[in-house]
């Protein structure tokens, strides 16, 4: 289920009641709610406090329709959302945020990022609304992707598909091959600049990363934390991963001519029957990762 969080002014209410009017929503009125709101695909609940909460599959389209800057001329007058109320950083500043994308897509590559960023460039972002890419549409994603380089020291890996499959039979360990993905990252951006504390989402033991890490990383603080997303620097190498994963799945989509869904849901595995159907068993190394189950649902029928 898809999920869009913000919070605005509750003196925009009647607004937003006639953004969810037009899409024909039922409404309601729930404790600690200015009102409740169910559509096709959607339901929109805006709180007393001024949370808006949006849900459903159809999220992304109502959000992309009226909720993208100056997209809609009723938005004009409503107030900037505030910073995500979940940020919250992990270390003093300056630190690299290292995160990943793709590592629970059946179809596209794996994609890992790290970002370094000063207290300022911090700010920046924050400012900017960088939260958790889980967070985020794709469009929101692309948008700010820019800035975040701008402001920041970045790497990023790309694992194609094919080349994922070839690490993953070297491997035989999803965590060991992203441990050497993160590690790879973060020799990359202290070859560009120094820094003395890493951050990333905790996905291993400790020592399955800390043994992949090379010279320059040997020296680092190395943090692994759930839910580290809630540092911005996390958050911002979250957003980079991310946009560079749905860039390659979407140019794969095109060379293939054929829609390639995110996640591993029951849709993916239909569309991947398809692909089976149109290409063949032999091509799915180069769009997906065989290790997934999907993909013996998927030959095995």
């Amino acid at each position: 289920m898809n999920t869009y969080t913000s919070k605005f002014s509750p003196a925009e209410i009647e607004k937003f009641k006639s953004i969810f009017e037009a899409e024909n929503a039922a409404f309601s009125t729930p404790q600690y709610m200015f009102f409740q709101a169910r559509g096709t695909g959607f339901t929109a609940s805006f709180y007393t406090s001024g949370k808006l909460v949006i849900q459903g599959n159809n999220t992304d389209c109502i959000v992309s329709k009226y909720f993208e800057p100056i997209q809609n001329s009723l938005f004009k007058t409503l107030s900037t959302p505030n910073p995500p109320e979940t940020q919250g950083e992990i270390a003093p500043y300056p630190h690299i945020g290292i995160d990943e994308s793709g590592k629970g897509d059946f179809f596209g590559p794996l994609v890992i990022a790290g970002v370094l960023l000063d207290e300022n460039g911090a700010k920046t972002l924050q400012e900017a609304g960088v939260c958790d890419s889980k967070k985020m549409n794709d469009k929101k994603i692309l948008e700010l992707e820019n800035l975040i380089k701008e402001v920041s020291t970045f790497d990023i890996i790309a694992i194609s598909p094919s080349k994922y499959n070839e690490l993953y039979d070297k491997f035989k360990n999803l965590n060991r091959l992203l441990a050497w993905g993160h590690s790879t990252v973060l020799e990359n951006i202290l070859a560009k600049k120094p820094c003395n504390t890493a951050i990333s989402d905790k996905f291993a033991d400790e020592k399955v990363i800390l043994s992949a890490l090379k010279e320059r990383g040997k020296n680092i603080r190395l943090i692994q934390q759930t839910k580290a997303e809630s540092d911005t620097a996390v958050a911002a190498a979250s957003v980079l991963a991310r946009g560079e994963f749905v860039k390659r799945i979407s140019r794969l989509a095109s060379e293939y001519e054929i829609n390639l869904p995110k996640g591993a849901s029951n849709l993916v595995l239909e569309q991947g029957k398809k692909f089976m159907t149109k290409f063949g068993q032999g091509e799915f190394k180069n769009i997906a990762k065989l290790h997934f189950k999907t993909y013996s649902d998927i030959i095995n029928v």
